[in-house]
């Protein structure tokens, strides 16, 4: 009898397991994340060019939302200029920008990506040190 509910308690424990295991990976976010590839510093200058490069993780294996749709929000940077969204993995995509340091009166400079779908979306950020605007 004592085996026999040990048996069921792990067969629940398991089927909870894997129940929540597969159910969590369906729900996640993209993973963006962010690389600095030109111009890495401690501190920035107003002036200054930074290439980032964005690299977004589809964790859905159907995303209907485009890479297109990606949202760039920034403070204290300006786009200069931007490649092409390229996938460089099955579920890897990879973007450059070239931003321009304008910075701010806290001195924070903040890059986010946000993307915004029907399977959580996603959300990055970057936030660098400049030298604040006086």
């Amino acid at each position: 009898m004592k085996s026999l509910i040990k048996s069921k308690a792990v067969l629940i424990l398991l089927l909870g397991f894997v129940f929540f295991t597969f159910s969590t990976k369906e729900t996640q976010a993209c993973e963006i994340k962010f690389e600095i590839v030109k111009g890495k510093k401690k501190t920035y200058k107003v002036g200054d060019i930074i290439v980032v490069k964005v690299i977004v993780t589809l964790t859905h294996r159907s995303c209907p939302e485009a890479l297109k749709k990606t949202k760039f929000k920034m403070n204290g940077l300006k786009v200069l200029g931007a490649t092409e969204w390229k996938q460089i993995a099955t579920m890897d995509h990879e973007r450059k920008l070239k931003l321009q340091v304008l910075s701010n009166k806290d001195g924070k400079l903040v890059f986010n990506a946000i993307r915004t779908c029907d399977k959580d979306g996603g959300f990055g950020s970057l936030i660098l040190e400049a030298i604040p605007i006086k």
